[in-house]
């Protein structure tokens, strides 16, 4: 397999039929999705034209061509851009979640930033492509790459908040149970770069932007002809933000963050007026949207006809608890089983979207984890009652909460396997240490930078259950 690269272990951690099944269809899926031969297969150069899509920029006419990008696929994203400009290439900033040996850049200098929460790093070169826009003008062409984790990548809090203050509040908020928009609307107010603060920066100095993205909010339409500019681009560092500041406020009273979150960003926020708003439009940039959430589902579903296995979709919206999707999944395989409902077993069900954890008290966490892997848990627990059920669960990515695996893949055998182990379960998911429990029942699934960042890829495998006569 080239993206799940402990795939052998994995086939040894449970049935190892069903998994085979849900293994191929996940990495035929985000071979797919991989960014860099996304963007390849758009964009090119020949001698001063830079060809995306259906588009031309003729490069003789511009100063500097700088490259700027964030995200938890940006090294694939960053390393298509750099390796089609080369030497056309000024200068190219790239904050990435994790750092890899395979990445070779030419003009690009890689950061590696923090997620789930801010770091440091991200920080400082946040700063450095401040200075990029400052000392641009409407000579120079910027060009974006930004996927999924941008928020907390590129950290830059405006004047009067601190980078501990931006930590703390993100934090605070991926506990409290809010939704990625909710949790969004607050930290894109207090950034100087995201919400589109990075693109009204550039506007400001008279510069271009070409930004190009993959979507990874629940409720973006699948993807088209991406060779065609994207119209309808939002929200992230370089788009209109589709947020308020009253939904930020909203999330700080619907979720009582109001003693919770650092003293300067709620009297900010309070107090914000209407010049403090984020930017709703900018007609003059040109986008380009490689993937959206549904995509995974739709080339998952392709996956599974070319094996010659039903298939349905069951969602691409899907949120909530982690733990209880897990549940909803092994009770779905259950009914497939018993009476064919919503479909005829051997199939698969497909869902994609972005559960959540909450967690109320950090001090219950005794180890790590994320919503794929809890994910992965609840299902196992309840699957046992579904025989050779199987799911995978994985952020598509790569690293699932504050892991380096991708999530976890468990079925109908995995809870006996467990205790067989020593390991509970139910313990796992109280407190917050389903990576440790997967990893000794060899069921977390690691495959590195993906090239894509499209959130939650769920795959069900329900067998059809041997009749007795």
């Amino acid at each position: 397999m080239k993206k799940i690269l402990n795939s052998e272990v994995l086939l040894k951690g449970g049935d190892s039929a069903s998994r085979a099944i849900a293994l191929q269809i996940a990495d035929a899926t985000l071979t797919r999705l991989d960014s860099y031969h996304r963007i390849r297969s758009i964009m090119r150069l020949e001698g001063d034209q830079l060809r995306i899509g259906t588009k031309s920029w003729d490069l003789s006419r511009k100063r500097n061509i700088y490259l700027v990008g964030a995200g938890k696929a940006c090294n694939h994203m960053a390393m298509a851009v750099d390796h089609v400009l080369g030497e056309r290439l000024t200068r190219g900033i790239a904050i990435v979640k994790i750092a890899e040996e395979t990445d070779r850049f030419n003009k690009t200098e890689v950061y590696v930033g923090g997620h789930p929460l801010p770091n440091e790093e991200g920080y400082r070169a946040s700063k450095e492509i401040l200075k990029l826009v400052e000392g641009a003008g409407p000579d120079d062409l910027f060009i974006a790459v930004i996927s999924g984790g941008s928020s907390a990548l590129m950290s830059c809090p405006r004047d009067g908040i601190t980078l501990q203050d931006e930590i703390d509040a993100t934090d605070i908020l991926l506990k409290s149970g809010a939704g990625i928009y909710e949790i969004n609307a607050v930290r894109r107010h207090i950034s100087a770069l995201n919400g589109g603060m990075l693109a009204k920066r550039i506007a400001q100095v008279g510069a271009e932007l070409i930004g190009i993205g993959i979507s990874d909010a629940v409720g973006t339409p699948a993807t088209g002809d991406i060779s065609q500019p994207y119209l309808a681009y939002k929200s992230t560092p370089i788009g209109p933000d589709a947020t308020t500041l009253d939904d930020a406020r909203a999330t700080i009273l619907n979720f009582n963050l109001e003693d919770k979150l650092p003293r300067r960003i709620v009297d900010f926020l309070v107090s914000a007026g209407a010049e403090e708003e984020t930017p709703k439009a900018f007609p003059n940039n040109t986008y380009y949207l490689l993937n959206t959430l549904p995509d995974s589902c739709i080339y998952a579903k392709e996956a599974c006809d070319e094996l010659g296995i039903s298939s349905m979709i069951v969602t691409s919206f899907l949120e909530g608890e982690s733990k209880d999707a897990g549940t909803f999944m092994a009770s779905l395989a259950r009914e497939i089983q018993a009476y064919g409902n919503p479909i005829k077993p051997p199939c698969v069900l497909l869902s994609s979207g972005e559960v959540t954890t909450q967690i109320q008290d950090s001090s219950a966490i005794k180890g790590h984890g994320g919503p794929g892997q809890e994910m992965a848990v609840g299902f196992a627990i309840a699957a046992a009652k579904a025989p050779g059920a199987c799911l995978l669960s994985i952020d598509t990515e790569g690293t699932d909460g504050t892991t380096s695996v991708a999530g976890g893949i468990t079925d109908s055998t995995s809870l006996s396997a467990a205790r067989s182990h020593g390991v509970d379960l139910y313990q796992a998911l109280r407190e917050h240490s389903t990576f440790e429990a997967l990893e000794k029942i060899d069921s977390a699934i690691f495959t590195g930078n993906t090239g894509t960042n499209l959130c939650d890829l769920n795959i069900v495998f329900v067998p059809a259950l041997e009749r007795k006569l």
